[in-house]
């Protein structure tokens, strides 16, 4: 059995690292192509990155229990929710409102999704003007030690996987991926204050539990937390973890 973490945007694999070391058992946090690495031509949106997602699972083997972040989330859905087969066992995400159809992207995407002001903003992070990516997601949670591996790989390779990603979900991920019952036993987290500016906390509870209920998977609230809950209590993420594994049979 092997535990398989998929980053967000615009993160890499060194945001799971605090949690795979408190984690017994093999464990393998994965690199989205254009995150620090070279990026395939055909990886041309969220379908081409979920259909990467679901080969790598298939060449990983057997009784997965894979946990996604943020835009690794909405990938980790989607290969559990539309390629049967996958050999997942149980399945995480902490951005299932996203699916819900009545979701609104926050101001920065919707920046990004927008040409040229996408390239221009991710032009601007990338030479640090208002700031780095590890900089200016470090009131969210981030440390600076991950912000650091970032900031590294930030390149004009990564801005173009970040708006390529971002541009095929308009207006939404419900638009074209239907939330619909998951066979794999699922989680769904819900860090309290992870709040973005304009999105309204009380909507995005309501979606999540609606998301949960069609899904069918267990809704966990992560109280005093924000959207980097791994790095800001590791060991509260890693027991959360481990009583949800608890009870998926084996």
């Amino acid at each position: 059995m092997t535990t398989v973490f998929v980053h967000g945007v615009p993160e890499t694999p060194a945001l799971w690292d605090a949690v795979r070391r408190l984690l017994p058992g093999d464990s393998v946090a994965l690199r989205l192509p254009g995150f620090g690495s070279p990026r395939p031509p055909e990886l041309i949106d969220k379908d081409a990155y979920a259909v990467w997602l679901a080969d790598q699972l298939r060449e990983l083997g057997d009784d997965i229990d894979l946990v996604g972040h943020d835009w690794g989330g909405h990938l980790v859905m989607r290969v559990v929710s539309a390629f049967p087969g996958v050999p997942v066992r149980s399945w995480v995400s902490d951005v299932a409102y996203g699916w819900h159809p009545g979701y609104r992207w926050h101001p920065i995407a919707t920046m990004w999704q927008q040409s040229p002001e996408g390239e221009q903003s991710l032009a601007s992070v990338r030479a640090g003007t208002p700031g780095t990516f590890g900089q200016l997601l470090g009131p969210r949670g981030l440390t600076a030690e991950v912000g650091a591996d970032i900031d590294a790989a930030h390149d004009e390779t990564m801005d173009a996987a970040i708006l390529a990603l971002y541009r095929s979900a308009w207006p939404n991920f419900a638009a074209d991926w239907k939330a619909g019952p998951i066979d794999a036993p699922g989680l769904i987290l819900m860090p309290t204050g992870d709040v973005m500016d304009g999105v309204d906390p009380d909507e995005v509870r309501a979606q999540n539990e609606e998301v949960a209920a069609t899904t069918g998977a267990l809704l966990r609230e992560l109280d005093g937390v924000g959207h980097y809950w791994m790095l800001q209590d590791p060991e509260r993420a890693a027991d959360t973890l481990r009583a949800f594994w608890a009870t998926v049979a084996r």
